[in-house]
């Protein structure tokens, strides 16, 4: 099938988006134009935007809107970022405290042009947050930072509750889906991650559809579990327009479930897997799993 035949393809029944822009939605969204804020939510065309905004769960994007990277799946703008606003943690924390969060998600664009990719922003943001809701967990989903560890541990030792990064694909197809970041770079991350704290949960996710083959699924679930990682996301690949890459499939919810009885036989902690999963995507609900496989108990 060539590339102009798959983007012909209707969506599957399963791939339908339920829109509901009132009450929550309308709100979440007038409150992050008010603080200058941007969220992941926007910029990547994320499809759960509005379930999400209208339960009041939004995944904060810090460092601007602006990448320096330009992978082939992602709809969020690149170039060469010109601000750096060191206000922005706290703004963050106060959105958070606004919605009264129990679980708050924060990543980033990548900042290749700065010498920490934005490191110690990410850990401000982290100590901002605790401070205004100390009860709320905080995830952080953080870019490679060019293999600096010693960026990676100025967020470690900022304690996140959960340390995401994600993998995206298969190790054949990464150089293809992805921009500078490298496979095995980002499961070094993940191995260095726990070993600098062990008793942070690790998370990556892997998105479906563009190429991959089965058995290259579940070698990409035994290298996380091999770099220590305890909650994994499997997502059906969407293209945000026809300048990225096409869906070469889209595959069926009884392959996402037979994926996540995979990944939990391989010992992961949790395991969300299904055609509109994304990385933060009940993420909270992740966490309280997790915390249960762990400690045998459940949360609030």
């Amino acid at each position: 099938m060539s590339a102009r035949e798959r983007q012909k393809t209707p969506k599957p029944d399963w791939l339908r988006i339920r829109l509901a822009t009132d009450g929550g939605y309308a709100e979440l969204k007038s409150m992050m134009r008010a603080k200058a804020l941007h969220t992941v939510c926007e910029e990547a065309r994320c499809p759960n935007i509005y379930e999400c905004w209208a339960n009041r769960t939004a995944t904060f994007m810090i460092l601007g809107d602006i990448c320096t990277r330009a992978c082939r799946f992602c709809a969020v703008k690149t170039g060469m970022p010109t601000e750096l606003d060191l206000a922005e943690p706290e703004r963050v924390a106060e959105a958070a405290e606004q919605m009264g969060l129990r679980h708050c998600v924060v990543t980033s664009v990548a900042r290749d042009d700065l010498a920490d990719g934005g490191a110690s922003i990410f850990a401000m943001t982290i100590r901002a947050i605790r401070k205004r809701l100390p009860l709320c967990s905080v995830e952080v989903l953080i870019p490679d930072f060019q293999g600096n560890w010693d960026a990676l541990r100025v967020v470690m030792d900022a304690k996140p509750d959960i340390l995401n990064h994600n993998i995206e694909t298969v190790r054949r197809l990464s150089d293809k889906v992805r921009a500078k970041a490298k496979y095995d770079r980002s499961l070094e991350l993940l191995r260095r991650a726990k070993e600098m704290r062990p008793e942070i949960p690790t998370k990556s996710g892997l998105m479906l559809g563009v190429g991959e083959e089965w058995h290259e699924i579940l070698e990409a679930m035994d290298d996380l579990r091999a770099a220590g990682c305890d909650i994994l996301t499997i997502g059906q690949y969407l293209q945000p327009t026809p300048n990225h890459l096409p869906v070469e499939r889209y595959v069926h919810p009884d392959e996402f479930k037979a994926l996540k009885e995979e990944g939990l036989k391989r010992g992961f902690r949790h395991v969300e897997s299904g055609p509109l999963v994304r990385s933060s995507y009940h993420a909270h609900e992740q966490v309280l799993s997790a915390m249960a496989v762990t400690t045998g108990r459940t949360g609030e």
